[in-house]
Order: structure tokens, then C-alpha cells, then sequence
């Protein structure tokens, strides 16, 4: 069985360590991505991590994941709020899909606590800064060792 995780993170999740740190911290994505890993290293997991502002290009890596990854964890950041095109392409992928979110979106705006992507995954990660990326890995692994 596939061991393949897609990490997928949408827009403006290039600026961080620059963009409002006091909500999003002062880590850089690259360092996300290094810590995703080798962490991946330690539970099995083969790894594909992938940042685009364009909503299209991370529905084109949901649709690439179909038939060859286990699982999805994504912060779709603010296409959460507004794509149901997210929604549904994650709607025709098989295998388990975490939300994560580094801020506690339900502390923020109103608008920020509505997620398409919500009613789709198995868990939602939020307010654990880029930790959270770690939960959701360690979260896919046991669901993909269930299946």
C-alpha cells in the first residue's frame, strides 16, 4: 500500500515567517517542510509538499493524488472560506484528508470559522501553529495504517 502524503498548502503560506507573525509565527514554510520530513522519515511516509496561491494548481495536486497517495493533509488557507472546488476535488480523492490551520480561526474574523474543506476531511487541526502539521501527519499515518 501507498505510503505517499501530499502536503498541500495554499495561499500566502509562502510569506510566512514575514507575514503577521504575531498570528502566524516566525517560522518559514521551508522550515515546515523540513520538520514534515523528517517526521514523515520516522512513521514511513513518503512526502509531496506543494505551496500555490493558484486554487487551480492545488486542485490539479489533489487530482495528481488520486490513485497514488494515501492521504491529504492541507491548509487551503483562505480558499477555505471560499472554494468549493477544493471541496470537491478532495470530495473524489479516497483516502484521508486533515485540515490544519496554524491560528485558532474560531478566535478570529466570523468569516474565518466557515471551512468547505471541514466537511470533507476526517480531522481539523487548528491553533497549534506549524505544529499543527505535524498532528496531522502523525494522524495520517494511523489512518492509513487502519486501512
Amino acid at each position: 500500500m501507498s505510503r505517499l502524503v501530499y502536503v498541500l498548502n495554499g495561499p500566502n503560506l509562502n510569506l510566512l515567517g514575514t507575514r503577521e507573525p504575531e498570528i502566524y509565527g516566525s517560522e518559514t514554510l521551508a522550515t515546515v517542510e523540513r520538520q514534515c520530513l523528517a517526521l514523515a522519515g520516522d512513521l514511513a511516509l513518503e512526502l509531496r509538499f506543494h505551496q500555490s496561491n493558484r486554487e487551480y494548481e492545488l486542485i490539479d495536486w489533489i487530482h495528481e493524488a488520486r490513485g497514488t497517495a494515501a492521504g491529504i493533509v492541507i491548509n487551503p488557507a483562505a480558499f477555505t472560506h471560499t472554494s468549493v472546488a477544493i471541496l470537491d476535488a478532495l470530495a473524489a480523492f479516497e483516502g484521508p484528508v486533515i485540515e490544519v490551520h496554524m491560528s485558532n480561526v474560531h478566535r478570529r474574523e466570523e468569516f474565518r470559522r466557515h471551512s468547505f474543506v471541514s466537511g470533507r476531511a476526517e480531522g481539523v487541526i487548528v491553533g497549534c501553529g506549524t505544529q499543527g502539521y505535524l498532528f496531522g501527519l502523525q494522524r495520517i499515518a494511523r489512518l492509513i495504517e487502519r486501512t
